[in-house]
């Protein structure tokens, strides 16, 4: 019996690296769902950069796209749609392919509209107030929320991502109603960050690959970031479970590389092997933590028994938050 396995190891035994590369015949465009300067976009042009150097010879380009709407929606549903012919990859991403379909029935699409390739990093959950701001830590910003409900804005990236179920879930956590502080919604993580820098936004719960420039040129002050332990990047910055709010410590972004659904079995191959090589690039991974990420290499089924997951976490928080 041929099985997909043996099916697997026959095309890469077959298939040379100038083979490999043949089975594509154009550029291939890298969707990243949320806008431009965003750790989605970072993170999209990272891959692109680097995985040119593992897919063979002559590499086709990797033309990243920036897609953005409906909390990543319209670009994640885009790839599911498109051919399954290797030329269109998504950069996914835990908002658009883990919170929305757990929160909303109305997303366009499921885990098996997709060929899920690989785990790139992940992204720690971190919450900034601008370096002004007269709140000295997460404590002190409670205490305003508290006592003036409705009065502080935060920046989100829609209301299915983790920019703003994260503030939510804080709110919660601390006694407060999910609504106590004012969402202001954008298209990307980079747009919150400019709203909080612009004073539009009082404060922001973002991915730590938005917001780590910013804090090291001293434009915004981290109160607590994710994580069971402190960041080397980050060593004066509490955790959760230190700033008294456990139950942030498990929140985190993350960066995953999947196709079309149907993926033919050597092209398949193919991009496995390649998000598998660039994740263990040394310059893909020196770039990647310089970014704030945390480079975490998942092969495919592995990445889909993670997005199951993180969608059966996400449906439970949104129904203990009362959210649908």
């Amino acid at each position: 019996m041929i099985t997909r396995r043996t099916l697997l190891a026959a095309s890469t035994i077959c298939l040379t690296p100038r083979a490999r590369a043949q089975v594509l015949d154009r550029p291939v465009t890298l969707i990243a769902p949320f806008s431009a300067g965003g750790a989605a976009d970072i993170a999209a042009r990272l891959f692109a950069a680097h995985a040119v150097r593992h897919m063979g010879q002559p590499p086709q380009p990797v033309i990243v796209e920036n897609r953005t709407g409906a909390s990543g929606a319209i670009g994640t549903q885009y790839v599911a749609r498109a051919r399954p012919d290797g030329h269109t990859l998504l950069l996914a991403r835990v908002g658009s392919s883990a919170i929305l379909p757990a929160t909303d029935p109305r997303t366009p699409y499921t885990v098996e509209d997709f060929t899920w390739l690989a785990l790139l990093d992940e992204n720690p959950f971190v919450i900034c107030v601008r370096a002004d701001a007269p709140w000295p830590d997460l404590a002190a910003l409670l205490a305003a929320i508290r006592a003036a409900p409705g009065t502080l804005n935060f920046a989100t990236s829609g209301p299915a991502t983790i920019l703003d179920l994260g503030i939510r879930h804080m709110l919660a956590s601390a006694g407060l109603p999910i609504d106590a502080a004012q969402a202001l919604p954008f298209r990307g993580g980079g747009e919150a960050l400019t709203a909080l820098l612009g004073g539009h936004a009082q404060f922001v719960g973002n991915n730590l690959g938005d917001m780590l420039g910013a804090i090291q040129q001293g434009q915004v002050r981290a109160l607590v970031v994710s994580g069971d332990a402190r960041l080397p990047s980050l060593p004066g910055v509490p955790t959760a479970a230190e700033a008294g709010l456990p139950a942030l410590s498990q929140l985190a972004g993350w960066n995953a590389l999947a196709a079309p659904a149907n993926l033919p079995v050597p092209v398949l191959e193919f991009w496995s092997r390649v998000a598998r090589a660039t994740a263990g690039d040394p310059e893909w991974l020196a770039a990647t933590r310089r970014t704030g990420s945390v480079p975490r290499y998942l092969d495919g089924a592995a990445m889909r028994a993670m997005v199951e997951a993180q969608i059966a976490l996400y449906r439970d928080l949104a129904r203990r938050l009362n959210l649908g």
